[in-house]
């Protein structure tokens, strides 16, 4: 059975290797029948489909098949190193240890070009330090490596609301941009329940060996009427005048929601939209300042009111 597997990864090497490659020089290159070599080829077949245009013209793989890289995950990685110890090295053919050191060193060769990946990427996205710290460590790396593996993280992180820090243990789902910033959504084992964290407020993040299942997490339902990244629970719609001057900017706004928007025949815009979070609605509204006026709710327009008067006080 090894035999017939590291000839099975064998072929493919040659295939890739030469593509167009005869069953006969095959069949020469393993050192086993024709016959043999039809067999093992329409094993192949099954796993990435193969092609041959006629009688001499040999065998090549269709569309952009390609076996590296290996892509083991760390159980697979540590099942297959496992290998020669559990074999019977009396009884495998010439040329299993280089088979095996070389299977292992394109995984290694892979692991570190995707950890230099996520650390390239984790560069490239520059994030802001939070004012009462000096220096804020980038712990964008780590979270994007455990989201793309689907690996819990043990991590520390400090609750703003409560002023509090603590160690939690996360499934991170979601990495979701955010006024500047980014928000972690993933499920919390310490809340038992999902969360959303800023990633500026992580203290520390260590991977684990632990996987985890977001199959059967819809992002876009958790979302859902939310206007940025907190969540409520009350459903409110809202109407809104943009001036002529600033409607085409509105149209192009980038949205997590779906607005309903009318021109009206003076230039202006009829903005509607159903949100969980007034709060969070206000405060982008009112970067508009008085091109930007709130028709509905009325509760809404007397609170607007309320917080002009404030400032007038104040100023």
């Amino acid at each position: 059975m090894v035999d017939k597997i590291i000839r099975v990864f064998n072929m493919i090497n040659a295939i890739q290797t030469n593509p167009g490659i005869t069953a006969a020089d095959l069949a020469l290159k393993c050192n086993v029948t024709i016959r043999t070599v039809y067999r093992d080829l329409e094993l192949i077949d099954h796993i990435a489909p193969l092609t041959n245009d006629g009688r001499g013209t040999g065998y090549r793989f269709l569309g952009k098949f390609f076996m590296y890289p290996l892509d083991f995950s760390e159980q697979e990685s540590l099942v297959f190193s496992l290998l020669p110890s559990v074999l019977d090295k009396d009884k495998l053919p010439p040329g299993f240890d280089t088979a095996y050191d070389k299977v292992m060193a394109t995984h290694k060769k892979e692991k570190s070009q995707q950890n230099s990946m996520m650390e390239s990427i984790a560069d490239i996205i520059q994030m802001g330090t939070p004012a009462y710290r000096k220096e804020s460590k980038n712990l964008l790396q780590p979270i994007l490596q455990a989201a793309l593996e689907q690996r819990s993280i043990d991590t520390v992180y400090h609750t703003q609301s409560r002023n509090e820090t603590t160690e939690r243990r996360i499934d991170p789902y979601y990495l979701v941009p955010r006024d500047q910033r980014f928000y972690m959504i993933g499920y919390c084992h310490l809340k038992k329940d999902i969360r959303t964290f800023r990633v500026s407020r992580f203290m520390n993040v260590a991977l684990t060996d632990q996987r985890f299942d977001k199959s059967r997490f819809n992002i876009r339902k958790y979302l859902k009427n939310t206007w940025s990244i907190d969540r409520g629970d009350k459903n409110t719609v809202f109407k809104v005048r943009f001036s002529a001057e600033i409607a085409r900017y509105i149209k192009e706004e980038e949205l997590f929601v779906q607005p309903r928007m009318k021109d009206l025949p003076d230039g202006s815009l009829l903005f509607e939209v159903t949100v969980n979070n007034e709060k969070e609605f206000m405060k982008w509204v009112l970067q508009y300042g008085p091109a930007a006026e709130v028709i509905e709710p009325q509760s809404a327009r007397d609170a607007l009111k309320q917080q002009l008067h404030a400032w007038t006080d104040m100023y």
